[in-house]
């Protein structure tokens, strides 16, 4: 009988260790208050010096899914537990590698993108802060690679993003 006691308090024992601690965690790593349920992402405007037309609207959408895959947030059009706001601030294709000569050999493509969270259930956890990425391109035929570019660079932007508002990272 005492035997049957301690193997069922080593079988028990992990369960209580698991519903007492605190918050919800997932396994992406987030770790998102319980009462916040919902979360707004306003329309990403893109204030480059170079402007692509459809890049507001992909990386806009990529922060979309990102929460929608990594988290159990509702999207809602506003009035969300938390806020997400900015602008695309810079768009850049510049040479990173130049040959003897003189030719690029291969060229930086980099984003920059302001963004504002606000938490609106706890203000400490609201931020204001700009997040850069950038792939190199290879060869002269760089507008071949630049969708791909883009989509590998957003994916990369909404991850930073991601974990900044709800891993602290």
């Amino acid at each position: 009988m005492k035997i049957i006691k301690q193997k069922s308090l080593w079988l028990i024992l992990p369960f209580l260790f698991l519903s007492q601690s605190c918050g919800i965690y997932s396994f992406s790593g987030a770790s998102i208050p319980a009462n916040m349920k919902t979360v707004t992402v306003q329309f990403f405007e893109n204030n480059a010096p170079i402007v692509v037309a459809t890049l507001s609207q992909q990386f806009t959408e990529a922060l979309k899914e990102r929460i929608r895959s990594q988290s159990r947030l509702s999207i809602v059009r506003e009035n969300g537990d938390g806020i997400f706001e900015g602008r695309i601030t810079d768009y850049s294709i510049k040479p990173a590698a130049i040959t003897g000569n003189e030719r690029a050999e291969a060229m930086r493509l980099t984003i920059t993108v302001s963004v504002k969270f606000i938490n609106t259930l706890d203000n400490e956890l609201s931020f204001e802060q700009q997040f850069t990425r950038y792939e190199q391109l290879q060869g002269s035929n760089i507008q071949s690679q630049e969708g791909t570019a883009i989509a590998n660079i957003n994916r990369q932007l909404t991850e930073d993003i991601f974990n900044r508002a709800f891993a602290n990272w």
